[in-house]
């Protein structure tokens, strides 16, 4: 290829000024070949990134998000910005779906163990009284378990403070931040007082004649305030917010020993759907410990996930529609669903949620069978 051929082969207006900027010096057509890989490095790209947009003009936009969320985690290596932390009992027993109404006491049996919610109240900084509260439920409830729990793990403290950042996590899962009486605030809001007010059991049994019941309720304490008329108008309504969490003790201290570390970004990818986050929780748990192949049943699939779906044949077309949402973000992911149930096989830490530390699979090896 001549220079001429060279020096038209180069397009974008910066690149076309370097070129000038070089003529007539010296070393001028190794310049050119030099700007010439770099308008083709261009070029490439654009093409790459349309082809990217032409595929996913013919997505919905759950399935784009997605598909850009895979991409992400498939180029960019996880880090610690990226990674959040639940407790992983929560990661194996989840909340309600849905909006339990004025139900006031939750169950769910998850193996030989148990989890038990019991909804409590709240002291209001408006009226003095103590306002009953309902259960927490949905993926916003997660969410914000999520993120405080994060923020417990990362301070390193049992007190943390929520009134800003928690505004922060909702924008990064996606949520537009807006007040009033639909808006999200509000609803982030009363899933964290919901949380705050409740008491939490959870019970185990050995599966022979050994069985103890421990009461965790995870928060001490949950400051409240009346806002002021600009902070009401800043938030579009006037119901009180929270400055600071104190997590219970005893419940921090085990967060601390049991921090299951989650990919952000693909809790992001799931952040409308309950049952997809407990999914995302539940297989990184049990991917990150598993030694030999894990076999459920349907009749235990349902029984983790479709507490809220009594029909098994409706619940498992819906629990195969979750998974293969979960290997698009994760299409390595060593998950089979058949006719009996689900497969998971034991993966090499690329193929992981998030990949283990060294060592954490022969530690938590003894425990695998005892969740």
């Amino acid at each position: 290829m001549g220079i001429e051929d060279r020096l038209a082969g180069i397009r974008d207006a910066d690149l076309r000024a370097e070129v000038e900027a070089a003529r007539g010096g010296f070393l001028f057509a190794q310049i050119v070949e030099h700007i010439l890989h770099r308008q083709q490095v261009r070029d490439a790209e654009a093409s790459a990134q349309g082809a990217v947009a032409g595929r996913r003009a013919g997505m919905g936009r759950d399935q784009r998000r997605r598909d850009a969320v895979r991409e992400v985690i498939e180029n960019q290596p996880t880090v610690p910005e990226n990674l959040q932390h639940i407790h992983s009992v929560l990661a194996l027993c989840g909340l309600p779906y849905r909006d339990p109404g004025p139900v006031r006491e939750f169950s769910r049996d998850y193996g030989r163990n148990s989890l038990n919610l019991v909804a409590g109240r709240l002291k209001s900084p408006v009226t003095g009284e103590m306002e009953p509260q309902g259960l927490p439920y949905g993926p916003k409830a997660r969410l914000v378990l999520l993120h405080l729990c994060t923020e417990a793990v990362r301070q390193r403290s049992p007190t943390i403070e929520v009134a800003d950042s928690l505004s922060g996590f909702m924008r990064e899962m996606g949520f537009a931040v807006t007040g009033g009486e639909r808006g999200t605030i509000r609803q982030f809001k009363e899933q964290l007082n919901r949380l705050a007010a409740c008491s939490m059991q959870i019970g185990l049994w050995d599966g022979h004649d050994q069985a103890s019941t421990l009461n965790v309720p995870p928060f001490r304490s949950l400051d409240l305030w009346r806002p002021s008329a600009r902070e009401g108008a800043r938030d579009g309504e006037g119901a009180a917010w929270s400055r600071t969490v104190q997590f219970h003790q005893d419940f921090y201290d085990n967060l601390i020993r049991h921090a299951l570390p989650v990919d952000i970004r693909a809790a992001r990818a799931f952040s409308g759907s309950a049952r997809k986050l407990d999914l995302l929780f539940w297989v990184g748990y049990r991917l990150r410990a598993l030694q030999r192949p894990l076999r459920l049943t349907w009749t235990n699939l349902h029984g983790q996930f479709g507490a809220e779906n009594a029909c098994i044949r409706s619940f498992r077309q819906a629990f195969k529609t979750d998974v293969a949402h979960l290997c698009e973000v994760f299409p390595k992911l060593p998950v089979a669903l058949d006719d009996g149930g689900m497969t998971l096989q034991p993966a090499d830490p690329g193929m992981l949620l998030v990949p283990p530390r060294k060592g954490i699979r022969k530690m938590q090896a003894g425990k695998e069978g005892s969740l």
